[in-house]
């Protein structure tokens, strides 16, 4: 009989953190999660548990990881605030914890990493020159684990477009395109003109990374992969499958007004990191995901409308009927037929 494994989750009340937790749980995993205020969190019936402690105490990390399996390394300063003092400790604590307990360490890969000389087609080993400070950060961070990886700490680097889904309300689609817990009645728009955008759905890049990690040993000690996700090649099909998932196919999107965040960055922190990545919506991005295809045989691709339906349904941004279509499918049985080689 298997035995069963061990996930730590680092930022399990995030997007990503509590998705990859929700789907470990649902496949038989035991799943712990570090909170500095677990009853807060610990009546929800998640199947989780929660124990007290911080990501940048590094005691606390090495105790709740031990015997773990895994270690899912989806934390990150609130509101992007206090990143340079922040992200590079808590990774060292991970990095800590997982040469004490062998788990691999799982991380969300972000694009910030690479600048406009890897641009428009990213692959795996592009060459990482970031432009903004959080870039930097980024590859700092990787940095540190592609060297604990050759002294026996394994990683795994999924790497996706910007995210959105039913729980990611720390994204672009929640704090840029439309406002969480209203009716959608307007859309604003990043892109310039015609320019193309890559997008993730939440509950795929779970299942992406849950797939990988269940590869156990023949995936390389350091092991980068890109998602192709939902790419929007002239930046309305998002805005168009707003509409649609909202029963207003009419509605068309304004541009985001990027003059009035450059004039409230100076006294609003998530503005001002929001605007340093604006040259991310000034030209083509698209991540390649054949490396991925060719260890999984395909990519877990909900359909755009069903995803965008859930997505709009978590946010609290459909009233009843308002939806224009079918209820949005539950996560299983989109698994069940999502698994198209995109």
């Amino acid at each position: 009989m298997e035995q069963t494994k061990t996930a730590l989750i680092l930022g399990a009340t995030g997007g990503i953190g509590g998705e990859v937790a929700r789907l470990l749980v649902a496949q038989g995993w035991k799943v712990r999660a570090l909170h500095r205020a677990p009853e807060r969190v610990a009546a929800s019936g998640d199947g989780i548990d929660w124990l007290s402690g911080d990501a940048m105490e590094r005691d606390d990390v090495i105790s709740a990881a031990h015997g773990a399996d895994l270690i899912v390394h989806a934390v990150n300063p609130p509101g992007y605030r206090n990143w340079g003092t922040l992200v590079l400790p808590m990774i060292d604590n991970t990095i800590a914890a997982a040469r004490a307990s062998g788990a691999r360490i799982l991380l969300p890969g972000t694009i910030y990493n690479y600048g406009p000389d890897a641009f428009p087609d990213v692959r795996e080993d592009s060459p990482q020159h970031p432009v903004t400070r959080k870039g930097a950060i980024r590859v700092a961070l990787e940095a540190r684990l592609r060297e604990a990886s050759a002294d026996g700490v394994r990683t795994l680097i999924v790497r996706a477009g910007d995210f959105f889904g039913p729980k990611a309300g720390n994204s672009w689609l929640a704090q840029g395109l439309i406002k969480p817990g209203k009716p959608v009645t307007a859309i604003s728009n990043p892109s310039s003109p015609g320019v193309g955008h890559q997008w993730a759905y939440l509950p795929d890049v779970a299942e992406t990374m849950v797939r990988l990690v269940e590869k156990g040993e023949a995936l390389p000690a350091f092991a980068t992969y890109h998602m192709e996700g939902h790419w929007d090649p002239d930046g309305s099909a998002m805005v168009a499958a707003i509409a649609r998932a909202a029963g207003k196919p009419e509605l068309k999107a304004r541009a985001v007004p990027w003059w009035l965040l450059t004039l409230a960055s100076p006294f609003v922190p998530v503005l001002r990191e929001l605007r340093e990545m604006r040259y991310l919506w000034r030209q083509p991005v698209r991540m390649s995901n054949a490396r991925l295809r060719a260890v999984l045989g395909g990519e877990p691709h909900t359909p755009l409308d069903t995803a965008m339906r859930a997505t709009l349904t978590g946010l609290g941004c459909l009233e009843n009927g308002e939806d224009g279509g079918a209820a949005p499918e539950p996560r299983q049985a989109a698994s069940r037929r999502s698994d198209a080689m995109t």
